[in-house]
């Protein structure tokens, strides 16, 4: 039996036991070319296959090997088209001579495995159709179409057909907020109570009209004007209004104008697909759509969920049984839903071929949260534990309550003010006893219960406070993951199981989109890409054109369609161009780099374009063909209004600033901005040293440090600056000099360099300083030491300053020359001088009475290559040839020979030259 991953295969054949051999394939076992199309166009788009290589090569081995002693072959993949297609691709490689049979489950549980082997099918060409159609055109969009990105908006990486149209979704979100123009409002917040009567609760109420108008609220402001939408009817009130209208009320008197109360009903929502899943997981959690994902991977295969790529939310009549069960036995029977049958699904993705129910507890009874929690991790727990209350709550009664509305009026200054309370009392809970939703669309989901005097028509109530209450318009909220993949489901972009992946492709792996928060945000070369492509290939970023691909691969998939006709319309066009047509060179000419790298901001007073451009290495903001000066890092797009881009401009294009004249040189030193930020420079470069043929002479330059600002740095501080490298002094002959460079501020001493944590040390770092780091282990690139948990002051003996630092092994004592470990039970913060000096005593004392041998300190040669780093060179290889040997004999325990074997004299030494860098631990580390 032949599954994907290792994980399900290990779960299934605790099911089996000994008669079954379960195989992991690993995934797809066969790809694509990496270089060239591999895909024949003109021969009804024939796929080239690539030989399965490096470990896809071993595992296809390793299942032939298997499936030599075997009776029959069960191809168990995913039951979609990604697993039909995988079970294809395994059936062909294989070429079995045993009978084959394709089954498919939705849980991993010892019955739907039975079932499944009970009732197995043949493999269903139509779906590897639709696989190979999504297949070959998302090839074809993205070897076809991306190299014109390359050439046209050079600092864009592809473009992928599906992650297109998300980028496109998040630079339209965009597009919103920067036309987006707020407006102020206001209203009155009132706090009530009835004039009389037993019941003296407070309640909150909100002016609603004045002179029987409605007041303007957010809705009835224009986002892209911020005056009223046009024809609206609302009354906008400004502070001074509001104002006004709340000291005419001081003295107003107010009644009931009407008291209504009315029953209600709230239903549950439907059970999780892969879309609800990872946005209420990301409502709930933060959790990324890409982890929510990899948590349930990891359910589904041991056998805790069903699958977790579904757009269905539909339960089988088994699931159903199982939770109605468990509701009736911990709820009562009075929270079941009241048809015997379940309740069904009320909602539907667009498009969705519901080939699996959904996402629940796995099996015939589901196992209650704290059965699992011992088996679980914290992120498996909790997931778990959302789909299962979830699951429970779709087929658990309505909650029932009252809403209670109450209009409250008065008159001020001749005119009818009405404030409305609303309340809502729960009278039976319902589903909520087990699950509440929470909408990050709809703030009333998550609503707190309020409970309204009882007040009818015509009773007086008393105003107990009342504030003017100021309000500003909001854009459009940026997608977040969660909201994101909601609204890629409501266009039918994508498929449940292309949905964290996209996301995860147009952030980290592509860098169109980062984040703000949990908020989506698009880079400027994302608004680029997405001019060329709305510009050039419009229907590949239309959403329509990408929902109605997703239907015709579902009727090639139901037998409805054929997968060859319309990849032949879609790359060699019909009444409309093709994709080879749209890649061709005449077409390509047509392109505007200057058009399409241009992202317009606005207009200046004189009516000068003011527009970002994209280049490779980064962006320059620009008015009009003249002034331009770099992009500033940190400039979100919303942020870069027409005023705010001519702040920057007016910053970055003034020209060099002068600080006074170099002493050595007698040139003066100014101040620049560059592509890689604000610099200093001596002089000012020749142009005629840079004509074509000639040399370029460079001046010395030297960057400003994080924080500095161009405008306000000193003559004293360029000095400084343009000092470095510093030279800090000698360890053991060796000079230290501290450096800046593209990773950061660091030390030199030969070949051997060590971050430092910041670029105010390379000025005033101590040659004791930098001896204790370079005492430590050597940490990769990007590791910045950790600053010391305790400052101890000089040795009492030597002077050398004495630190506590956090290392990898646990806290220590280090002088810059000797380790020694702070012992186990004492608090870092607590060591003290004599204490740190005593533990540094005897920690010298143990290194001098070491075994000479053990200790002995290889002298350096004269050649290149030290006998220290020949002796680890010697020691790597005969390590490794031994470990190979003592796998090879493992099961042969007689002496070896001594001739012939290696001199284990370089292995001790190069192993204690690597221990000497640690500090001895108790436990022996």
């Amino acid at each position: 039996m032949i599954v994907e991953s290792k994980t399900k295969a290990d779960t299934i054949g605790r099911f089996l036991g000994d008669d079954y051999t379960v195989l992991a394939s690993y995934g797809h076992v066969r790809d694509l070319p990496e270089k060239g199309l591999g895909i024949d166009v003109d021969n009804h788009f024939a796929l080239e296959w690539d030989q399965p290589r490096g470990r896809s090569r071993d595992v296809v081995t390793a299942i032939k090997r298997a499936l030599k002693d075997a009776d029959v072959l069960y191809l168990a993949t995913d039951e979609d088209r990604e697993g039909e297609s995988i079970a294809w691709h395994l059936l062909e490689l294989l070429k079995p001579t045993v009978d084959v049979h394709r089954m498919v489950f939705h849980e991993i549980t010892r019955e739907a495995i039975d079932d499944a082997i009970e009732s197995p099918r043949d493999i269903d060409r139509r779906l590897v159709e639709a696989a190979d159609g999504r297949r070959i055109l998302d090839r074809l969009v993205g070897y076809e179409v991306s190299p014109v990105l390359w050439r046209r908006v050079p600092s864009a990486r592809s473009a992928g057909r599906v992650q297109s149209v998300a980028v496109r979704l998040v630079v339209e979100r965009e597009r919103e907020r920067m036309r987006f123009r707020r407006a102020g409002y206001w209203d009155l917040a009132a706090t009530m109570r009835a004039a009389a009567g037993t019941d003296q609760r407070t309640f909150a109420a909100k002016l609603v009209e004045v002179g029987g108008a409605p007041v303007a609220q957010g809705k009835d402001f224009d986002p892209e004007t911020g005056a009223l939408k046009p024809g609206s009817k609302a009354r906008h009130l400004d502070e001074a209004a509001a104002t006004a209208l709340s000291s005419a009320l001081g003295s107003a008197s107010f009644r009931v104008l009407s008291a209504e109360q009315k029953p209600g009903t709230s239903s549950p929502k439907d059970p999780f697909r892969t879309s609800t899943l990872q946005q209420e997981a990301g409502n709930k959690f933060s959790w990324s759509a890409g982890r929510t994902m990899s948590i349930a991977q990891g359910l589904y295969e041991r056998g805790y969920i069903t699958y977790m790529r579904t757009d269905s939310a539909n339960l089988s009549q088994q699931a159903i049984h199982a939770a109605r069960t468990q509701i009736a036995d911990r709820f009562g029977s009075e929270y079941l839903y009241p048809n015997e049958h379940g309740r069904r699904a009320r909602g539907k993705a667009t498009g969705a071929q519901e080939a699996h129910e959904a996402i629940r507890p796995a099996g015939e009874r589901f196992r209650a949260p704290e059965e699992v929690s011992r088996e679980l991790s914290k992120d498996e727990f909790t997931l778990y534990d959302l789909i299962w209350k979830r699951t429970l709550a779709s087929q658990m009664a309505n909650a029932e309550y009252q809403q209670s509305t109450l209009r409250i009026g008065a008159e001020a200054a001749g005119e009818q003010v009405v404030f409305r309370a609303s309340g809502r009392q729960y009278t039976f809970l319902g589903f909520r006893v087990a699950y509440i939703d929470i909408s990050e669309d709809d703030p009333a989901e998550d609503e707190e219960e309020a409970v309204l005097p009882a007040l009818v028509e015509g009773d007086a109530v008393d105003c107990t406070d009342l504030a003017i209450d100021g309000h500003t318009t909001n854009p459009a909220a940026r997608y977040t993951e969660a909201s994101l993949v909601k609204e890629r489901e409501a266009r039918g972009i994508g498929r449940p199981s292309t949905y964290a992946s996209i996301i995860d492709k147009i952030s980290s792996a592509r860098g169109y989109v980062f984040k703000q928060g949990n908020a989506l945000v698009p880079s400027w070369t994302a608004f680029a890409k997405t001019q060329l492509l709305e510009m050039y290939f419009g229907h590949l970023v239309d959403y329509r054109f990408t929902a109605q691909m997703e239907q015709v691969l579902d009727q090639v998939a139901a037998g409805e369609a054929e997968a060859e006709k319309w990849l032949d319309e879609f790359y060699f066009g019909r009444t409309d161009p093709g994709l080879k047509q749209l890649v061709s060179q005449e077409h390509l000419d047509t392109i505007e780099m200057s058009v399409v790298n241009a992202i317009p901001i606005g207009h200046d007073a004189d009516g000068n374009e003011i527009s970002v451009r994209v280049w490779r290495n980064g962006e320059s903001l620009h008015r009009g063909e003249i002034e331009k000066c770099t992009m500033p890092d940190g400039v979100l797009p919303d942020e870069l209004t027409v005023e705010r881009a001519e702040e920057i401009l007016a910053k970055g294009t003034l020209g060099p600033r002068e600080l006074g004249i170099d002493p050595e040189s007698g040139l003066p030193i100014i101040v620049l901005n560059g592509r890689f930020g604000p610099f200093l420079q001596v002089g000012v470069q020749d142009p005629a040293t840079t004509g074509k043929g000639k040399k370029a002479e460079k001046p010395k330059r030297a960057s400003l440090f994080t924080g500095m600002d161009p405008e306000t740095v000193t003559f004293e501080e360029a000095m400084q600056l343009l000092s470095l490298p510093r030279v800090v002094g000698e360890i053991e002959g060796e000079e230290v000099t501290a450096h800046t460079g593209r990773y950061g501020p660091y030390l030199k001493k030969g070949t051997d360099s060590r971050s430092i944590e910041t670029e105010e040390q390379l000025l005033t770092i101590t040659i004791e300083e930098a001896a204790a780091i370079y005492a430590q282990p050597k940490r990769g690139r990007g590791r910045v030491a950790k600053p010391p948990l305790a400052d101890l002051g000089p040795h009492p003996e030597t002077g050398a300053p004495m630190v506590v630092k956090d290392g990898r092994f646990g806290p220590y004592i280090t002088d810059g020359t000797i380790n020694a470990t702070v012992p186990r039970g004492v608090d870092p913060e607590q060591v003290t001088a004599e204490m740190a000096v005593q533990l540094l005593a005897e920690r010298a004392a143990r290194l001098a009475d070491a075994p000479k041998k053990s200790t002995r300190v290889v002298k350096k040669g004269t050649s290149k290559t030290s006998k220290a780093g020949a002796a680890k060179k010697a020691a790597k290889g005969t390590t490794k040839k031994a470990a190979k040997k003592a796998t090879k004999k493992a099961a042969a325990p007689k002496a070896t020979k001594r001739s012939g074997a290696a001199d284990p004299e370089p292995v001790i030494e190069a192993i204690d030259e690597m221990l000497r860098e640690f500090p001895d631990r108790p436990d022996g580390a």
